[in-house]
């Protein structure tokens, strides 16, 4: 490591200790990321190509951030430059190289999160034309599609707008993310766009109360099948849990009671529940970062000592499965961060 390096994440950790109601582990992984923080601005994954310009990373890692004080504002405004600058005139971030997409529906959505959070001059202008590209996404009767098709109030990835029959990818988890930021920027629960996810949402929730993944496409449904139904499983469940409240259900809608009592009675810390058979070993493993995030947020706990342990010296953390890419501290860090920050949120109400 050259000295540079080291003097800076040194002064990092220094601060990090100084962090106001900060655990020391939540406190050391915050310094990391801000410590990754490229000259430009932005987060470009140094183990996955196509995360390398940042678009998507850079809001996915702002938002983590977001929820901890106190905030570097320079670093701040340099990251929500960034996200500008990756902003094309219809709101779509993701986009700068139309030949590769980086996950635009995803970026775009967690651009607006982060500048909802920020709340930096200007934001509401900034996020108005996000808003726009991601209504023009959403599977409903403007791009052709009815009620009857199973993909009808969701979003998929993003770019040319899908119209039947071809979906293309469909998934609770993108649909979930989208909700969150449209409700961010303040998108009422009443709007024909929240109204159309209220019908996909719940065809995405199995009589057991759990959810699976995507109502299209069924091999990315991960936890397979049985008895001809796809399996609930911890990530899809929290999922479903964030989108319904997102769409406006209440605490004590069927729905969300047996959906939690659903994530509650199979979670077994951050090994997600609800695979089954050999096939599926390397499954609870490689979702654990994320599910850590999504569970924490759905309200589920008992994960803090063992989000502790992991931790890696340097302050980041990764996981040893690859499957959906968190074997890059720069994705494993945000979703333990976001974990740790809302845990003690938790901890203190």
């Amino acid at each position: 490591m050259q000295r540079r390096q080291f003097l800076s994440l040194a002064l990092l950790a220094n601060a990090g200790c100084r962090r106001v109601g900060l655990q020391p582990a939540l406190a050391r992984g915050v310094d990391y990321l801000w410590s990754s923080q490229a000259a430009d601005g932005g987060w470009h994954s140094r183990t996955y190509g196509l995360l390398r310009s940042g678009q998507a990373l850079t809001p996915f890692v702002l938002n983590a951030l977001l929820r901890t004080e106190p905030r570097p504002q320079a670093k701040v405004a340099q990251a929500i430059q960034f996200i500008r600058a990756n902003t094309r005139a219809d709101g779509a971030v993701g986009m700068s190289d139309p030949g590769i997409p980086d996950f635009p529906n995803y970026a775009t959505a967690l651009s607006i999160s982060a500048l909802c959070r920020a709340k930096q001059d200007g934001w509401q202008k900034q996020v108005e034309p996000m808003v726009g590209y991601l209504r023009r996404q959403q599977f409903t009767l403007q791009n052709g599609w009815t009620q009857s098709d199973p993909a009808y109030g969701a979003w998929g990835m993003g770019g040319e707008v899908r119209t039947p029959p071809n979906t293309g990818h469909v998934d609770l988890s993108m649909t979930r993310h989208v909700l969150e930021a449209l409700r961010a920027a303040g998108v009422g629960v009443d709007d024909p766009a929240i109204q159309a996810a209220r019908v996909f949402v719940p065809r995405c929730q199995n009589l057991d109360g759990g959810f699976f993944f995507s109502t299209t496409e069924p091999d990315t449904n991960k936890a397979g099948e049985a008895a001809g139904k796809y399996r609930s499983y911890g990530t899809t469940c929290a999922d479903g849990i964030l989108a319904l409240r997102a769409t406006g259900h209440a605490a004590e809608h069927p729905r969300l009671v047996a959906a939690k009592k659903w994530l509650d009675a199979n979670h077994r810390g951050m090994a997600v529940p609800g695979f089954v058979g050999e096939a599926y070993d390397r499954w609870p493993r490689g979702l654990a970062f994320y599910y850590a995030a999504a569970a924490s947020a759905a309200g589920v706990g008992a994960m803090k000592d063992e989000l502790e342990r992991t931790q890696r010296e340097d302050g980041s953390w990764s996981n040893p499965e690859n499957l959906v890419k968190e074997d890059d501290p720069l994705i494993a860090t945000p979703f333990a961060v976001h974990a740790l920050s809302t845990l003690a949120k938790m901890a203190q109400a």
